[in-house]
């Protein structure tokens, strides 16, 4: 009976326990992003980028702040769980038939474990991954092509030499209105184009400022050298693409920062003589960084179901209050051991992985005290 107990019990457990993970991954995500995509929308706007370029950066932003929500989402859900069965007396039937509040604690630990493996695959090759490509998306987004800055009758200058003005211009200089572009090329051939409207976007492949035209004239003087007339087209839709002269026209090599090497570059930048000159002291804090947050993610439900088996007529504000502040100043903690070894080159011996070993311990140690505490009381209030 006990063999068939205890699989029902972890299946309990786990189907408890996701929809409030999946819920708290999302609001956390939500209140991470939120004011950084503000700032990101009001700089592709002021750019003229379009919405793919700025979902797509949304896209590579989403693993940096997924590596900081799973451990919080994780944290949240097992306390409200655990709190919730302990206000209905769940946990004190499953403590009464035999089950220990460590053995309680097992499935959401073994969640932790097989979260702190992804958080590895996250945090050792994905993000580098996603922080150089937004970094290169945004680069794009900003330098590349033609950004429109435009104002209701200026003359501005294209990188072809054209130039372009509009009577009436909005949103942030991308919606023109009564369009006049004069342009030119080196046989001496001038273009006069006016149109009603026009739209200026970032073309797909970010090479160039897309400018498209509706209900426009088209004026072309092939010079008083040629024997050809000047001819007049009428269109409904004309497309054209605006180039600007670059110094440089691709982004710099995936690299040049530390956070964009993966676990294995680190470890082989660290042994060997890299050449983008990132210094030794740098790798290693940014290498044992990665690797102690991801380790310590198994140990964090272990804390949550000990401080969540407080007392009932507490108050559950308190208990999430702890837990929130040993998390956070622990992660604090961490960052300031992965400064000192980056900046000063200390050992990450006691700068990061001796916090690590405090935090776990201090972790089991709640856990195995809050278990015995239980089980003392259980044995006080059982008949004689």
């Amino acid at each position: 009976m006990t063999q068939d107990r205890l699989p029902t019990l972890d299946r309990y457990l786990f189907a408890q326990l996701l929809p409030p993970f999946l819920i708290s991954l999302g609001a956390v995500l939500a209140a991470l992003l939120l004011e950084r995509l503000l700032v990101l929308f009001d700089d592709l706007a002021a750019a003229g980028s379009s919405l793919a370029t700025f979902l797509g950066l949304l896209t590579d932003l989403l693993p940096h702040y997924l590596g900081l929500a799973l451990p919080a989402a994780l944290c949240v859900s097992v306390y409200q769980i655990a709190r919730r069965m302990s206000e209905n007396n769940e946990i004190d039937a499953l403590m009464a038939s035999g089950v220990s509040l460590i053995r309680y604690a097992r499935p959401f630990m073994l969640t932790g474990l097989l979260l702190g493996a992804l958080s590895v695959l996250l945090y050792g090759y994905i993000q580098p991954f996603a922080r150089y490509d937004f970094r290169a998306g945004f680069y794009f987004a900003a330098h590349t092509g033609w950004a429109p800055h435009l104002q209701a009758g200026m003359f501005a200058v294209t990188g072809s030499g054209s130039v372009l003005t509009a009577d009436g211009v909005s949103h942030n200089g991308t919606v023109l209105r009564r369009v006049f572009i004069r342009d030119h090329d080196n046989a001496g051939v001038v273009r006069i184009v006016t149109a009603e409207h026009g739209l200026l976007t970032i073309a797909r492949d970010r090479s160039a400022t897309r400018l498209d035209l509706w209900n426009g004239t088209i004026l072309t003087d092939p010079g008083p050298d040629s024997a050809k007339t000047p001819t007049q087209t009428h269109f409904v839709h004309s497309q054209r693409l605006i180039l600007q002269k670059h110094t440089g026209s691709s982004f710099r090599k995936r690299g040049a920062d530390e956070r964009e090497l993966t676990l294995f570059e680190l470890i082989r930048a660290l042994h060997g003589a890299p050449d983008n000159g990132i210094a030794a002291t740098e790798l290693r804090g940014e290498l044992h960084f990665r690797v102690a947050r991801a380790l310590a993610i198994p140990f964090i439900p272990a804390l949550a179901v000990a401080l969540a088996m407080g007392a009932k007529r507490r108050r559950p504000v308190l208990g999430l209050t702890l837990l929130a502040l040993s998390l956070v100043g622990f992660d604090h903690v961490l960052q300031l051991g992965h400064g000192l070894v980056a900046a000063r080159g200390l050992s990450p011996v006691p700068t990061i992985w001796l916090p690590e070993l405090v935090f776990c311990t201090f972790c089991l140690a709640v856990l195995l005290r809050r278990s015995r505490g239980s089980w003392r009381r259980r044995k006080l209030t059982r008949p004689s």
